[in-house]
């Protein structure tokens, strides 16, 4: 398999700058995950990495070749599309088997190779069946299988588990790691704008922001250890919790949480500068009392439950907390957190402050 080499890549749309110097290695036989909001440019970096898309600047490596200005099909690599792109007409045996159909392999080694791939991806009893005789996942499962059986360098997804359902997703990332793992150091590069998808997935996550990288690093590194407001408040569901804070010294006080103060180890701004505050909502607790804190909503989803607050400054909060204890509306509670678990953040630029 093959490691991907991205350097100074930018695009251009006329005036505008959709990606704007990305520099990012990926190793061999990596799981990375693209994310970010709509219209950030993980999906255009992903075009642009499959051919799909011209480079405006930077170079692209494969494997150590470059390959910024090949044709896709010169680039060893397979792309699974948020679209199934099945031929309806054809089975989903000719489906998997199509491309080595058209590179005129001998018809007993694509029977050979179909079979393999089938049983890779639990679809061995669906082989003589037409893509309008199966469910969602399966449909996705056979465009997978379409792109495994040409044994490329690198695997490129890009949104496949949009078009599905709740369940079908679940079902479906489930699928995807366990492929990953089966195929032996198979390097993959996967878009999503879905957190959930990244976390559960990655080996590292990219998170984009107007064409730019925000941060690069495994799942919980940026869960613990995110740089800055956008990427602590996009990884991590339900999201993080942000309130301004005042600097005091060597402490933070929180003004909507009843003046709760949070002791830092690290160079804050003058006193009585504005500060930004994050805290997770599993990170909270609440406990009712007298206190201008009152609770707007509760959602009860099992095993957990979702208290949604407004606080004595107006600020809007979330708090985790075991599913038997609701908390009914209109309640007045206390917050309660460990100052550990706190994250301060520049108001000005966002940027974390260690």
């Amino acid at each position: 398999m093959a490691q991907v080499h991205l350097k100074e890549i930018r695009k251009s749309f006329g005036a505008v700058d959709v990606i704007q110097g990305v520099d990012l290695e990926i190793d061999k036989g990596e799981f990375v995950v693209f994310v970010g909001p709509s219209g950030c440019g993980k999906s255009t970096m992903l075009r642009m990495i499959s051919g799909l898309e011209d480079v405006t600047d930077g170079t692209i490596s494969i494997g150590g070749r470059d390959v910024t200005h090949l044709a896709p099909s010169k680039r060893d690599l397979a792309m699974v599309f948020q679209s199934y792109a099945l031929f309806p007409h054809l089975t989903v045996a000719e489906n998997i088997g199509f491309g080595l159909k058209l590179a005129k392999t001998p018809k007993g080694e694509i029977q050979r190779r179909v079979s393999e791939v089938a049983a890779t991806l639990q679809l061995e009893s669906l082989l003589d069946r037409t893509p309008r005789q199966l469910s969602g996942g399966q449909r996705q499962r056979v465009a997978i299988g379409r792109s495994i059986i040409r044994n490329p360098r690198v695997f490129l997804f890009d949104e496949p588990l949009s078009n599905l359902d709740a369940a079908l997703r679940v079902q479906m990332r489930l699928e995807i790691a366990r492929l990953h793992k089966s195929l032996q150091d198979v390097t993959m590069i996967y878009v999503t704008h879905d957190q959930v998808e990244a976390m559960t997935l990655a080996d590292r996550i990219v998170v984009f922001r107007a064409g730019q990288v925000e941060q690069v690093g495994s799942p919980m590194e940026l869960y613990r250890d995110p740089d800055n407001v956008f990427v602590a408040g996009f990884i991590g569901s339900p999201a993080m919790n942000f309130m301004k804070g005042i600097t005091e010294g060597a402490e933070v006080r929180i003004p909507g949480l009843g003046d709760a103060t949070i002791p830092c180890n690290f160079a804050l701004p003058p006193s009585g500068a504005e500060v930004i505050v994050g805290l997770r909502p599993e990170h909270l607790s609440l406990r009712s009392a007298s206190s201008p804190i009152t609770v707007d909503i509760s959602e009860q989803l099992g095993g957990v439950a979702y208290d949604y607050l407004h606080t004595s400054t107006g600020e809007r909060i979330v708090v985790e907390t075991d599913g038997l204890d609701i908390k009914p509306a209109g309640e007045q509670v206390i917050v309660e957190f460990n100052p550990a678990d706190a994250f301060v953040f520049d108001a000005s630029s966002e940027l974390r402050l260690r």
